[in-house]
Protein backbone atom coordinates (compact mmCIF):
# COMPACT_ATOMS: atom_id res chain seq x y z
CA UNK A 1 0.00 0.00 0.00
CA UNK A 2 2.80 2.55 0.94
CA UNK A 3 4.70 1.56 -1.99
CA UNK A 4 1.61 2.56 -4.67
CA UNK A 5 1.03 5.44 -2.33
CA UNK A 6 4.74 6.74 -3.01
CA UNK A 7 4.28 6.16 -6.68
CA UNK A 8 0.82 7.94 -7.29
CA UNK A 9 2.61 10.68 -5.20
CA UNK A 10 5.43 10.95 -7.30
CA UNK A 11 3.41 10.35 -10.57
CA UNK A 12 1.25 13.67 -9.66
CA UNK A 13 4.33 15.33 -8.81
CA UNK A 14 6.29 14.79 -11.80
CA UNK A 15 3.16 16.10 -13.55
CA UNK A 16 2.04 18.84 -12.05
CA UNK A 17 5.80 20.15 -12.06
CA UNK A 18 6.76 19.85 -15.79
CA UNK A 19 6.11 22.90 -17.78
CA UNK A 20 4.47 21.94 -21.06
CA UNK A 21 2.11 24.77 -21.83
CA UNK A 22 4.40 27.51 -22.01
CA UNK A 23 4.82 28.00 -26.47
CA UNK A 24 8.91 27.80 -27.32
CA UNK A 25 10.13 31.63 -28.06
CA UNK A 26 11.11 31.94 -32.07
CA UNK A 27 13.93 34.24 -31.42
CA UNK A 28 14.33 34.86 -35.29
CA UNK A 29 16.63 34.32 -38.31
CA UNK A 30 19.92 34.32 -38.50
CA UNK A 31 22.64 33.40 -40.78
CA UNK A 32 20.95 33.87 -43.74
CA UNK A 33 23.91 33.24 -46.74
CA UNK A 34 24.37 31.54 -50.01
CA UNK A 35 26.28 28.67 -49.28
CA UNK A 36 26.94 28.00 -53.01
CA UNK A 37 26.11 29.82 -56.61
CA UNK A 38 26.44 28.26 -59.99
CA UNK A 39 24.92 29.00 -63.52
CA UNK A 40 22.59 26.01 -62.88
CA UNK A 41 21.36 26.58 -59.54
CA UNK A 42 21.83 28.53 -55.91
CA UNK A 43 22.01 27.13 -52.62
CA UNK A 44 20.39 29.03 -49.66
CA UNK A 45 20.35 28.64 -45.99
CA UNK A 46 18.93 30.32 -42.66
CA UNK A 47 19.31 29.38 -39.07
CA UNK A 48 15.93 30.13 -37.34
CA UNK A 49 16.70 30.08 -33.78
CA UNK A 50 14.32 28.59 -30.32
CA UNK A 51 14.36 28.75 -27.03
CA UNK A 52 12.18 25.76 -25.36
CA UNK A 53 11.31 26.91 -21.62
CA UNK A 54 9.55 23.63 -21.32
CA UNK A 55 10.56 20.05 -19.56
CA UNK A 56 9.29 18.30 -22.65
CA UNK A 57 10.47 18.75 -25.73
CA UNK A 58 8.17 18.67 -29.50
CA UNK A 59 8.29 18.90 -32.45
CA UNK A 60 8.66 21.60 -35.10
CA UNK A 61 7.66 21.49 -39.34
CA UNK A 62 8.61 24.11 -41.99
CA UNK A 63 6.41 22.98 -44.83
CA UNK A 64 4.63 26.60 -44.99
CA UNK A 65 8.07 28.54 -45.20
CA UNK A 66 8.75 30.15 -48.76
CA UNK A 67 11.39 31.38 -49.95
CA UNK A 68 11.67 34.35 -52.60
CA UNK A 69 13.94 35.70 -54.71
CA UNK A 70 13.69 39.30 -55.78
CA UNK A 71 9.80 39.26 -54.84
CA UNK A 72 9.61 35.93 -56.96
CA UNK A 73 8.67 32.75 -54.84
CA UNK A 74 11.35 30.15 -55.60
CA UNK A 75 10.78 27.62 -53.47
CA UNK A 76 9.28 25.59 -50.22
CA UNK A 77 11.88 24.82 -47.79
CA UNK A 78 11.29 21.09 -47.00
CA UNK A 79 13.40 19.81 -44.04
CA UNK A 80 12.27 16.64 -41.77
CA UNK A 81 10.22 17.34 -38.44
CA UNK A 82 13.00 18.84 -36.24
CA UNK A 83 12.76 17.13 -32.44
CA UNK A 84 12.52 20.20 -30.05
CA UNK A 85 15.17 19.84 -27.16
CA UNK A 86 13.57 20.22 -23.41
CA UNK A 87 14.75 23.70 -21.56
CA UNK A 88 17.20 24.84 -24.20
CA UNK A 89 17.96 27.53 -26.73
CA UNK A 90 18.46 25.71 -30.56
CA UNK A 91 18.48 26.31 -33.82
CA UNK A 92 17.07 24.19 -36.98
CA UNK A 93 18.69 25.08 -40.43
CA UNK A 94 16.77 25.71 -43.24
CA UNK A 95 18.63 24.93 -46.59
CA UNK A 96 17.02 25.60 -49.95
CA UNK A 97 18.72 24.77 -53.69
CA UNK A 98 17.20 26.80 -56.21
CA UNK A 99 17.49 26.24 -59.69
CA UNK A 100 18.42 29.82 -61.58
CA UNK A 101 15.99 28.87 -64.11
CA UNK A 102 13.20 29.10 -61.57
CA UNK A 103 14.36 32.65 -61.11
CA UNK A 104 13.56 33.49 -64.93
CA UNK A 105 10.17 35.05 -65.39
CA UNK A 106 8.67 37.98 -67.67
CA UNK A 107 8.56 40.19 -64.99
CA UNK A 108 11.06 39.64 -63.02
CA UNK A 109 13.74 39.32 -65.81
CA UNK A 110 14.59 42.86 -65.06
CA UNK A 111 15.22 42.11 -61.27
CA UNK A 112 17.33 39.22 -62.20
CA UNK A 113 19.22 41.13 -65.13
CA UNK A 114 20.07 43.71 -62.59
CA UNK A 115 20.70 41.02 -59.79
CA UNK A 116 23.37 39.28 -61.93
CA UNK A 117 25.47 42.30 -62.79
CA UNK A 118 25.26 43.77 -59.09
CA UNK A 119 25.77 40.17 -57.63
CA UNK A 120 23.26 40.68 -55.18
CA UNK A 121 19.91 38.96 -54.86
CA UNK A 122 17.15 40.16 -52.48
CA UNK A 123 16.22 36.87 -50.32
CA UNK A 124 13.23 36.65 -48.20
CA UNK A 125 11.89 33.62 -45.85
CA UNK A 126 8.31 33.90 -45.40
CA UNK A 127 5.74 31.71 -43.68
CA UNK A 128 5.25 29.68 -40.89
CA UNK A 129 7.27 27.29 -38.64
CA UNK A 130 4.71 24.69 -36.92
CA UNK A 131 5.27 23.65 -32.91
CA UNK A 132 3.37 20.85 -31.70
CA UNK A 133 3.62 18.77 -28.91
CA UNK A 134 1.17 16.30 -27.18
CA UNK A 135 -1.81 18.26 -28.19
CA UNK A 136 -0.81 21.66 -27.92
CA UNK A 137 0.09 23.35 -31.39
CA UNK A 138 1.18 26.89 -32.18
CA UNK A 139 2.38 28.88 -35.39
CA UNK A 140 5.35 30.96 -35.66
CA UNK A 141 5.28 33.70 -38.19
CA UNK A 142 8.48 34.27 -40.18
CA UNK A 143 9.46 37.34 -42.77
CA UNK A 144 12.68 37.73 -43.10
CA UNK A 145 14.28 39.86 -45.84
CA UNK A 146 18.15 40.43 -46.48
CA UNK A 147 20.20 41.25 -49.37
CA UNK A 148 22.70 38.55 -50.31
CA UNK A 149 26.32 38.40 -52.59
CA UNK A 150 26.36 35.73 -54.79
CA UNK A 151 29.49 35.12 -57.20
CA UNK A 152 29.00 32.33 -59.82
Amino acid sequence: MLKRFLFISLFFTLVFNCTVTEQPEFVGLENIKVVNSTIQSITLSADALFNNPNDVGGVLKTDDLKVYINDTEVATVVADEFDVPSKENFKIPLIVTVATDSLIDKKSLDGLLGSLISQRLKVQYKGNIKYKVFGYSSTYSVDETQELKIKL
